[in-house]
């Protein structure tokens, strides 16, 4: 697998998908761009750079030993039994292929074997495998509205339920979902596009010092996997171990009235609908703050979520093309308007 901290430019993609991983309740991100511009490398290169999680042993929804409220019935009947044994596993990438069916998604549940033997009639689906991992979906500006659907639902609930003649099975559903999608293709369904907290829009390089940079790490990578990802192992370290601080730190972090103050002026000046911008860009900049090692919120923490949070919530009248502006952000933040 290539290394993420290989990759060359592309600052803000990279930096979406950190935060989101030190903070799952951000939300999620959009990755918008151009073919061959590091998307699918940098959300694959992102598991290996997290920590390991603790499962319960044999658990198929890799449910946490340290919150029952979201056991599987599985995982309940270990417990009542005092079966629980933990172990620890890395975190991956799970794909969510384009033109899956529904029940490879949310699992399919045998009617006549549910009657007969209870929920040991459900298979579980990509939702079942995804709970405390990344769901990964590549164009996914083309999935199929029942799948659009059920990803909302089962990210609004963090529970996944699958429904079928009255007979009904849940099982948690709590992932970090990443879309990355080619604009030119067709543009993401709107309930689909504001459930997803961040967005941010990649484009290929045209710095040649770095454009050649980047032949010359392909090339090297090509020639020799090991060797190249021994050359980066340093740099693998030191984001991995500054995640972790991160996670440790984001619960001492917390917004001042005066950071809510700003965030709130902010939304209002771009004209957002509703107030999950607001929600979401101070969970961003808490956990910028975090990443960066500071102990209190910065505007620049602020601007810096705001710039991933508004660009596609702004409200456009018809007939417009609103553009969204980092002038005109700083200015707001500074008070200059």
């Amino acid at each position: 697998m290539y290394p993420i901290s290989g990759i060359v430019g592309q600052e803000m993609m990279l930096r979406a998908l950190i935060l989101n991983a030190i903070n799952p309740s951000i939300g999620g991100v959009l990755v918008r761009g151009q073919k061959g511009t590091a998307k699918s490398t940098a959300v694959r290169g992102l598991a290996e750079i997290l920590p390991d999680i603790e499962v319960i042993d044999g658990c198929q929804y890799n449910c946490d030993p340290l919150d029952p409220n979201t056991f599987c019935w599985e995982c309940v009947d270990k417990q009542r039994k005092g079966q629980i044994k933990v172990e620890k596993i890395p975190m991956k990438v799970v794909d969510l292929p384009v033109g899956a069916t529904e029940d490879r998604v949310v699992g399919s549940l045998d009617i006549e074997k549910a009657v007969k033997e209870g929920t040991q009639a459900f298979e579980p689906g990509i939702l079942a495998n995804a709970n405390r991992n990344i769901l990964y979906v590549d164009e996914i500006n083309l999935l199929d509205d029942f799948v659009v659907d059920a990803l909302l639902d089962a990210a609004a609930m963090n529970v996944n339920t699958v429904e079928r003649e009255g007979i009904s099975v849940s099982h948690p559903a709590n992932f970090i979902i990443v879309g990355s999608m080619n604009p030119e293709e067709g543009e993401l369904r709107p309930q689909l596009l504001d459930r997803i907290a961040l967005q941010v829009e990649v484009e290929g390089i045209t710095d040649i010092e770095q454009r050649v940079e980047i032949i010359e790490r392909r090339n090297k990578f090509n020639d020799d996997p090991q060797g190249f990802r021994r050359d980066f192992e340093s740099e693998q370290d030191k984001l991995r171990t500054k995640i972790i601080k991160a996670k440790q730190a984001i619960a001492r972090i917390s917004a001042t009235r005066d950071n809510l103050r700003t965030i709130a002026k902010i939304c209002v000046a771009f004209n957002v609908d509703g107030h999950r911008a607001d929600i979401m860009i101070e969970r961003t900049a808490r956990t910028n703050a975090a990443y960066e090692g500071r102990e209190r919120i910065t505007n620049e923490d602020i601007i810096e979520a705001a710039e991933m949070v508004l660009p596609h919530r702004m409200r456009k009248k018809p007939f417009e093309e609103e553009e969204f502006s980092a002038e005109q952000l700083r200015a707001v933040v500074n008070g200059t308007v």
